[in-house]
């Protein structure tokens, strides 16, 4: 199935089109009388005395080739809010065959602006489908013609909604890859490829980063056959040399904890293990798409953490990026060693503006929050606010956690400079963050989004039909909009 809108110039068939208007939450619907013919105008009054106005979509089934629907646009409605209608919208006309629908941007009366470019982002990021591997395609279209004098996004306004369905999309595709197609090496490949965006792409591959020192990520991959990369992806679009903006994530592309082995049941799921990589290349898409003003930098780690005879083991003394000895005590706690190395190296090579990074860290912050929240942690007040306030806008919701030097006695090591896991119990997802704290070196104000529950969905949510969800990247995408631009 695929989702078409266009902006409609052609006259409408108003007796046999499906036609979609937009009413007040009391249903009133005396501006369409212009819009219906006699007869359905009092039928859709008659039925509507009875409907439940509580629903947020109506649908009126005028005879077997024609629909009518109204959608009720409710009071002090938040951009969230409308594209999660829009999302709505989506869910009730998907069914049956190829459909084409007439939407009238008139009625759309709202105090919010572009009302209707949220509305339609959100159908849009609910049509998501991952179905590459299917081998019987569906070939259904539904149609969505946009109509109407006013009301219309404009024309800039429709490409920057389309530069971050677009980033967000090529993020949830990277997570929904499985683990032999999207190894290191082909995202790697995938990664150069985006420099016809306009992004400048530098892969440091094994010899590159051993001779760097990242032997924390390099002790991560040392089990598989395929290489570790770590990627960088600038975009310079301000007019100055100005700090840049940094963004890591974690790219463990496939997890079997090494020997610190994982369950058998739900290791299938560690394919997104590296969500939080997608999440920065997914921005860094949308940014290089949209012509965003800023100066950028995204920077992810990619290896594979396999079982071999010359894998990791527990016990091992790596020294980092940073020079500090890290004593891997438990090879499942991986995605820490990766993002230390490639932290430090953001900070030192980039000398960035604030660094933020996203990874499936912990199963400790799905037992705190669920599926609701990712864990935000912080060593700066400002850009917490920042990314908190970011969250609620987009319903990509944080909750901050604590950070504090109390917790670093939990992760000292007795034979190195720090251990990669608190071995006492408890506080799982902090001590890991209190782990990454250490590999800021130059206090660089920094974030953590540990967002191993938002990543990826069995049920799907607002504006997501389940599997990836692509969290991260209107997230951050809207801390640069209100923040930095």
């Amino acid at each position: 199935m695929s989702l078409k809108i266009s902006y409609s110039k052609k006259t409408i068939n108003k007796s046999s089109s499906n036609l979609v208007f937009f009413v007040n939450e009391k249903h009133n619907i005396s501006g369409l009388k212009k819009s219906l013919s006699y007869s359905e105008f009092n039928y859709i009054s008659d039925l509507s005395k009875s409907s439940d106005l509580k629903k947020n979509v109506f649908v009126f089934e005028m005879n077997s080739k024609k629909k009518i629907i109204l959608i009720s646009i409710k009071n002090n409605l938040k951009t969230s809010d409308i594209e999660s209608l829009g999302a709505e919208f989506y869910v009730r006309i998907n069914y049956g065959k190829n459909c084409e629908y007439f939407l009238n941007t008139d009625s759309a009366i709202s105090k919010h602006d572009n009302f209707i470019g949220h509305f339609l982002h959100g159908m849009k990021l609910k049509s998501y489908e991952f179905k590459k591997y299917k081998t019987k395609k569906e070939s259904r279209i539904i149609s969505l013609q946009v109509y109407g004098n006013k009301n219309k996004p404009s024309t800039q306004t429709q490409l920057k909604f389309k530069a971050l369905e677009e980033g967000t999309f090529y993020a949830r595709d990277l997570v929904s890859e499985p683990g032999n197609i999207l190894h290191p090496d082909e995202y790697t490949k995938r990664l150069n490829s985006l420099k016809k965006e306009g992004l400048k792409i530098n892969i440091y591959d094994q010899k590159k980063l051993k001779k760097l020192g990242m032997n924390a990520l390099l002790g991560v991959g040392m089990g598989s056959i395929r290489g570790s990369y770590l990627v960088t992806m600038e975009w310079n679009g301000a007019k100055n040399n100005s700090k840049p903006l940094a963004f890591v994530g974690k790219g463990v592309t496939f997890d079997t904890g090494g020997y610190s082995l994982k369950p058998a049941r739900f290791m299938e799921d560690m394919t997104y293990d590296m969500a939080g990589s997608a999440a920065v290349v997914g921005l860094m898409k949308s940014l290089a798409l949209r012509k965003a003003k800023i100066n950028a930098v995204g920077v992810v780690g990619l290896v594979e953490n396999m079982v071999s005879g010359v894998a990791q083991r527990p016990g091992d003394i790596v020294k980092s990026f940073s020079g500090k000895t890290i004593e891997v005590l438990n090879t499942d706690a991986e995605g820490r060693l990766v993002l230390a190395d490639a932290l430090t190296f953001t900070e030192k090579k980039f000398k960035p503006k604030f660094i933020v990074d996203l990874a499936t860290l912990t199963g400790a912050i799905i037992v705190c929050l669920g599926s609701e929240y990712a864990g935000l942690f912080s060593n700066d007040d400002k850009l917490s606010k920042q990314i908190l306030k970011a969250g609620e806008t987009v319903e990509e919701k944080l909750w901050r956690m604590p950070l504090h030097k109390n917790y670093d006695k939990l992760m000292n090591s007795k034979n190195a400079d720090v251990q990669n896991i608190n071995y006492v119990g408890g506080a799982g997802s902090t001590t890991a963050a209190q782990f990454l704290q250490r590999f800021i070196i130059n206090k660089t104000p920094w974030a953590h989004l540990d967002i191993a529950g938002m990543a990826f969905s069995k049920y799907g949510g607002a504006l997501n039909s389940g599997g990836a969800t692509g969290f991260g990247v209107r997230l951050l995408n809207k801390l640069i909009e209100e923040n930095y631009e």
